[in-house]
């Protein structure tokens, strides 16, 4: 009889979500405002610090799309975009029939290489064309060089949109990831750190930049006693029954996060038996990942065995797992995009392995998976 499925990364309740959406329906909050969705952007704004502004929304890619729009992003522009990342950071730069144009990781975070991102610039501006935004990715976790990716944006006066949709609790220097740039985008979605099923938020610099994403979230609709537009507005907001189930996840947070931590530590310890596998973790004391997944690259040569062997050997134990992100540059769909750097992101991709991360794994399920891993050896 085959065991149960060891999840990548699944959804892990608190105990408190069914308090707050009986709540929502017991008051009849059964829409798209409502006290939780006030109460789940109070936490949040809490949590971020940085005197920043929080609108929930039902995705992170509508999290960025927003963003793009309130950065006067249009058709034609470039946008600046980070290559080893999930198709959700690109995404809505086609909505906004604008170019994406991407750049490679650097191998310490596996984040933005500032090089390449100020080879990029200086290229469009030799053509006449600045971009008009870059995006910054906070990958598996594990805090970009924002500090770095931040000072060229500033230099060149261009809007920075920080996707921390992996990031929720990461910190740089003691500062929360999401909180450095124009905007910061954070998910909610099933596999996240913390989940609401789906949903997300735009954190905002301030009141009157989140107002304008809440007034775009809910269809831009004019101060009128009848219905009137003078903009495109979307339908963007978070239910209030879903922000129900985030005032019970934020509760949790943090012990979700000391969860995730302990699977990385778990795994490098796990590793050291082995040659030719390194484990992905933070390059200096001031970067601090939440660890939403353990990933781990392998040197074939080394090791003795590839990814991909890995990868089915866990399969057959019906332990999920998954290469990383195919690079945006590689994909089909934005195969003509423009693309600066190196194979640094390629090579990740061929080589690294996403590991079972959730914080509601068991000791049983270690043993399985460490089990299945030493077949290997």
């Amino acid at each position: 009889m085959q065991q149960s499925k060891i999840w990548l990364s699944s959804p892990h309740m608190g105990g408190t979500e069914q308090k707050y959406v009986q709540e929502a329906f017991d008051t009849n909050w059964i829409a798209p405002l409502g006290p939780n969705v006030n109460g789940f952007e109070k936490d949040l704004e809490n949590y971020v610090k940085e005197n920043s502004k929080v609108a929930c929304l039902t995705s992170g890619t509508s999290a960025i799309h927003l963003a793009l729009v309130m950065a006067g992003v249009t058709h034609g522009d470039d946008v600046l975009c980070q290559s080893f990342t999930f198709s959700a950071s690109a995404n809505p730069i086609a909505y906004q029939g604008a170019n994406p144009v991407f750049v490679d990781s650097e191998k310490d975070t596996w984040n933005l290489c500032p090089v390449y991102l100020e080879q990029a610039i200086e290229a469009g501006i030799s053509k006449g064309k600045k971009p008009k935004a870059i995006i910054v990715v906070h990958l598996y976790g594990m805090p970009a060089k924002i500090d770095a990716v931040a000072a060229i944006a500033k230099k060149y006066e261009i809007v920075l949109i920080e996707d921390a949709a992996e990031a929720l609790g990461s910190t740089y220097k003691g500062q929360k990831c999401g909180t450095f740039g124009d905007f910061g985008i954070l998910s909610f979605n099933g596999n996240k750190i913390i989940t609401t099923s789906g949903g997300g938020a735009l954190v905002c610099r301030n009141e009157e930049t989140k107002n304008k994403a809440v007034f775009l979230a809910t269809q831009a609709r004019d101060t009128a006693v009848h219905y009137q537009h003078s903009e495109i507005g979307y339908n963007y907001r978070m239910s209030n029954i879903v922000a129900g189930i985030g005032r019970g996840q934020m509760e949790v947070l943090d012990a979700h996060i000391g969860f995730r931590r302990d699977m990385h530590h778990f795994y490098q310890e796990l590793f050291k038996e082995f040659v030719g596998v390194t484990v992905f973790t933070e390059p200096a004391k001031e970067y601090h990942s939440n660890h939403w997944l353990s990933c781990i690259v392998i040197d074939e040569e080394k090791a003795g065995f590839t990814s991909q062997a890995l990868r089915l050997q866990l399969e057959k134990d019906n332990i999920e797992s998954r290469p990383l992100w195919k690079p945006m540059h590689l994909q089909p769909v934005f195969k003509d995009c423009a693309y600066y750097g190196a194979a640094v992101a390629e090579a990740l991709f061929e080589k690294g392995v996403c590991l079972p991360s959730g914080s509601n794994l068991t000791t049983s399920d270690r043993d399985r998976i460490a089990k299945s891993i030493k077949k290997l050896l």
